[in-house]
C-alpha cells in the first residue's frame, strides 16, 4: 500500500486538485491520501486572526474570500450530485470559524491555543473537498489518531498512541478505498485539545502513517520534479537529483532545502519506508528516489543549500588546561532547552569554543551560556561570550564529506577570494556536509560559486 501526501501548492486551484484526481484514481487497490490545505490559506487564516486581535473589522472581508474560494473550489471539481452534501458541511466548517474569529475581535487576544484550532480547518476543509472529488474517497479525521505529546514547550508526536491508533484506524481499508486524512492537524494526548505537528507537519503527517502501516512508499507530491543540487531561483545550473539516501536528504533541508520537512525522515527512514519526490503539475517526471543506502550511479555530491538567520557564539577559555570540559557543559546546558546546535570548528583548539545556533535560539544560548558559566566569568577564567548575528550556514552535502579535505580547503580559498569572509567552518565534523558560516548578504553569491566548482559546470 502507497501512503500519498500532497502539499498546498497541489491542492491550491481547479486545474492542481484536477491533476490529484488523475494521480489518485490511477493508484491500484487501497491507499492514503494526506492532503495540506489551499495553497497559502494557512498564511491567510493566521493573518487573518491577527487582523482580528487587533480589532481590525477587514477581518470579515478576509473570511468571505476565504468563503469563496472554497466554494468555488467545490463547485468546479466535486461531482455535482455530491455538491449540495459537501457545501452544507464546509458551511458548518466555516461558520465555526467565523465564531472563532468573533470571539478573538471581542476579546482582542489570540491565544496559542486558539492559533491552533484556527489553522486547524484548512486541512479539515481540503479534505472534505478531496474526499468527494475522488472515486472511492472516504475522509478519516487525523486529529482522531495523530497524537500529541508536550515536550520543551513544543507539540511532538507521541509515537506508540499514534502507531497503534493509526492501525486501528486505517489498517483495514476497503480494496480499492482511498483514505482521505488531513495533515498537520492533531490533538494532545491529555488534554484533547487540537494541537499541530508545525509548518510543513503533513509531510510528517504522512510518514507517521507510512511508518505506522508498513507502506511501500511514502510519495510526496509537490510543484518540483524532486529534490535540485541547488535553489533554481539561484543557480541556474542546479540539476535534479535522482537518488539521494535518508541522511543527505535530512541534511539538505536541515540546511535550508525546502523540499520536505525534515522531520518527516525520522519515522519512514527507522522503518526503512523509501521516499519519492513528485511533481503533481509534471507526474511523469521521475522524481527524487530517497533511500537507506547509496546507489551505484549516485552523484558524490548531492548538492549545496544555504540556512539564513544563523548566529556565531564564540567563547574565550583563559584559565582552562583542556577544551574538552567546558565545551560539554555548553552543549549540554543548550540541549537540554531544545537549541539546535550547528558545529563547527573551534578558531583555537586550546582557547575558544565556538558553535553556531539558529537566530531564533540566539539569545536565550546567550543567556543560558552566561548562567552556565557564571563562576568562570566571576573569577576571569573565561571572557564573556561573544555573539555574531546575520550570518548563513552554506552547507555541502554528499558523500564520504569528512575526508574531502581538499575541495573543503579549496572551496574556503574561492570564497574568500571572492571576497565572502569565512567567519566558521566545520572542519570535517560531519560525514555528509561541509558548512561555511559566512555573511548572510553574501550566501546567494556563495551558493552559485561552490556549485560551479562542485559540479564544474
Amino acid at each position: 500500500m502507497k501512503v500519498l501526501k500532497f502539499g498546498g501548492t497541489s491542492v491550491g486551484s481547479v486545474a492542481s486538485l484536477n491533476n490529484v484526481k488523475k494521480i489518485v484514481e490511477s493508484i491500484p487497490g487501497k491507499a492514503v491520501i494526506v492532503v495540506s490545505a489551499l495553497g497559502g490559506l494557512t498564511d491567510k487564516l493566521i493573518s487573518t486572526a491577527k487582523m482580528a486581535s487587533g480589532g481590525d473589522s477587514e477581518w470579515q472581508n478576509e473570511m468571505e474570500a476565504i468563503s469563496k474560494r472554497h466554494f468555488d473550489i467545490i463547485k468546479n471539481v466535486v461531482p455535482e450530485a455530491a455538491q449540495t452534501e459537501v457545501n452544507k458541511t464546509i458551511e458548518a466548517l466555516l461558520q465555526e470559524l467565523k465564531r472563532n474569529y468573533e470571539g478573538i475581535f471581542l476579546l482582542k487576544s489570540l491565544p496559542e491555543k486558539v492559533l491552533d484550532v484556527i489553522v486547524s480547518f484548512g486541512e479539515r476543509m481540503s479534505s472534505v473537498i478531496v474526499a468527494a472529488m475522488v472515486e472511492n474517497g472516504k475522509r478519516y479525521y487525523s486529529p482522531e489518531f495523530i497524537k500529541t505529546e508536550k515536550w520543551y514547550g513544543k507539540n511532538i508526536a507521541d509515537r506508540k498512541l499514534t502507531d497503534k491508533l493509526i492501525k486501528d484506524t486505517l489498517g483495514n481499508l476497503g480494496e480499492n478505498e482511498k483514505a482521505i486524512v488531513p495533515g498537520f492537524i492533531s490533538t494532545d494526548t491529555v488534554s484533547g485539545e487540537i494541537t499541530n505537528l508545525g509548518r510543513g507537519g503533513s509531510d510528517y503527517t504522512g510518514a507517521l502513517i507510512a511508518a505506522a502501516l508498513g507502506a511501500e512508499i511514502l510519495e510526496i507530491w509537490t510543484d518540483v520534479d524532486g529534490f535540485m543540487t541547488a535553489d533554481p531561483r539561484i543557480v541556474d545550473e542546479a540539476l535534479i537529483i535522482d537518488h539521494l539516501t535518508f541522511t543527505e536528504s535530512m541534511e539538505l533541508c536541515t540546511f535550508g532545502a525546502k523540499v520536505i520537512y525534515p522531520p518527516t525522515i525520522y519515522p519512514v527512514f527507522h522503518s526503512n519506508i523509501p521516499i519519492k519526490i513528485l511533481n503533481t503539475f509534471n507526474p511523469e517526471a521521475p522524481g527524487t528516489l530517497i533511500t537507506d543506502h547509496p546507489q551505484l550511479n549516485d552523484l558524490e555530491v548531492k548538492g549545496v543549500t544555504a540556512l539564513k538567520d544563523v548566529a556565531l557564539i564564540t567563547i574565550t577559555l583563559k584559565s582552562y588546561n583542556e577544551i574538552q570540559e567546558p565545551l560539554k557543559r555548553a552543549m549540554n546546558v543548550l540541549s537540554k532547552e531544545a537549541v539546535r546546535i550547528i558545529p563547527v570548528a573551534n578558531p583555537d583548539p586550546y582557547s575558544e569554543l565556538s558553535f553556531a545556533v539558529t537566530a531564533s535560539d540566539a539569545r536565550k544560548s546567550m543567556e543560558m551560556l552566561g548562567k552556565e558559566f557564571a563562576p568562570e566569568l566571576s573569577s576571569g577564567k573565561i571572557t564573556p561570550p561573544l555573539l555574531k548575528e546575520n550570518l548563513a550556514a552554506v552547507a555541502l552535502v554528499g558523500k564520504d564529506m569528512r575526508n574531502k579535505s581538499r575541495l573543503a580547503a579549496r572551496i574556503g580559498h574561492s570564497l574568500r577570494r571572492q571576497g565572502i569572509n569565512v567567519e566558521a567552518h566545520s572542519g570535517g565534523n560531519s560525514d555528509t556536509t561541509l558548512i561555511y558560516i559566512i555573511n548572510q548578504e553574501k550566501s546567494s553569491e556563495a551558493l552559485p560559486l561552490i556549485h560551479s566548482l562542485v559540479f564544474e559546470l
